[in-house]
Parts: structure tokens; sequence; C-alpha cells
């Protein structure tokens, strides 16, 4: 390699690692509301520039939650939570099976509202928080036709920026909701018997999708 190359090499490489720490740091450094503002934003645009997520296309749905939503969201302690107090004792396999089916099952839940999406815009509420908060509720209204649909965010901060745990839709917070239904399996059937009532909720879904 001569030295005209091996420098045209390094300034790529070292214009690389600026611009990875560069997205890195802005990232880190945006705040709750900016990030949950730009994040719809572009899952909005997105939709409304894809005639195929629109028509329900299960694999460009999932194509745009894992690029757009899931880098900012905290899955893993979301899972955790709904899972409840029995998420300590799941082996690390069952953890990723319980991850896999509940993010396919939340998916499969809300794809039908984004193939609904049109001329809709997000309103996000003033933010009230302090600076040393870790913690914050996002506060959105999602506006078009009809009434206002509240959609609220449960974040924290991480050091890679703010993630989403928790989400909030017209009242009725996620988590909560899964939990009592994930404790009711757990009693019945333990750990495996969620797992594989999770993946015949999602197997029933796609068939109905595809009938």
């Amino acid at each position: 390699m001569n030295r005209r190359t091996l420098g045209q090499l390094l300034t790529a490489t070292l214009s690389l690692a600026l611009l990875t720490s560069a997205s890195f740091v802005r990232a880190a450094d945006e705040a709750p509301d900016a990030l949950i503002k730009r994040v719809s934003t572009e899952v909005l645009d997105s939709i409304k520039a894809d005639k195929s997520v629109q028509a329900g296309d299960m694999s460009k749905v999932i194509s745009l939650v894992d690029s757009k939503i899931m880098p900012n969201v905290n899955f893993t302690r979301m899972t955790a939570s709904a899972v409840g107090r029995n998420w300590r004792q799941a082996t690390p396999e069952q953890k990723a099976r319980l991850q896999d089916e509940f993010k396919i099952l939340l998916i499969r839940t809300y794809s039908g509202a984004l193939s609904q999406v049109r001329d809709q815009t997000l309103s996000v509420k003033p933010l009230r928080a302090e600076a040393a908060d870790t913690e914050v509720t996002v506060r959105t209204e999602v506006l078009g036709r009809g009434d206002p649909i509240q959609l609220d965010y449960r974040m924290e901060k991480t050091a890679s920026g703010w993630k989403i745990y928790d989400l909030n839709v017209l009242g009725v917070w996620l988590v909560e909701t899964y939990r009592t239904q994930f404790a009711q399996e757990i009693s019945a059937k333990g750990v495996d018997g969620l797992i594989a009532s999770l993946a015949q909720r999602n197997k029933s879904n796609a068939s109905e999708k595809k009938s």
C-alpha cells in the first residue's frame, strides 16, 4: 500500500469515526421530548410514503419498527416489567424467547393502527422535568380526523440517550395491561407456558392476516 492510499484510508477511517461519534453525542444529548417528536415524525413520514406499510405488509411494518422505533426502546426492561417478578427466574433462553414473541405480538397488535395513518400529525406537550431527572413521561396527542388520541411515553435516561420503556394509549399503560395477562399465564403454566401461548397467538394472528 503506497503512502497516498494509506493516507486516504486513514482519512476515511477518521471521518467515519468522527461521524459516528457525532451521531452518538447527538443521540445522547437529545432531550426526551425532542426525541419523541423526531422519531414520531420519521415514522409518520415513512408510513405515508410506503403503500406497503399502509396495506399492512408485516415484513415492511417489522422493518420500519426495527429501523425507526426499536433503537429508541429499552425492550428488555419493557418485557421484564410485563413479565414481572418471574423474569428473574427465567433462563437467558427464555428471556430471549419472551422478548422475541412479545415484540411480534406488539407489532401485530399495532400494525392495524399504523396502516390507518394518512394525514396525522403529533403534538408534543410541554415537558415538566428537571435537568437531573433520569425518568420522565412525555405526553403527546395524535391529531387527525376525529378526536385527538392520547399517546404518552415513559422514558429513562441511559448512557446512549433516552429510551422508551412503557407506552400509554388512550389512558391505558401497555406494560400494566400485559403484566396482568402474563401473570395469569405463568401462574397456570409457568414461563414456558407463557412463551408457548404468545407463540400460538402470534401464529393465529398471522393466519388471520393472510385469510
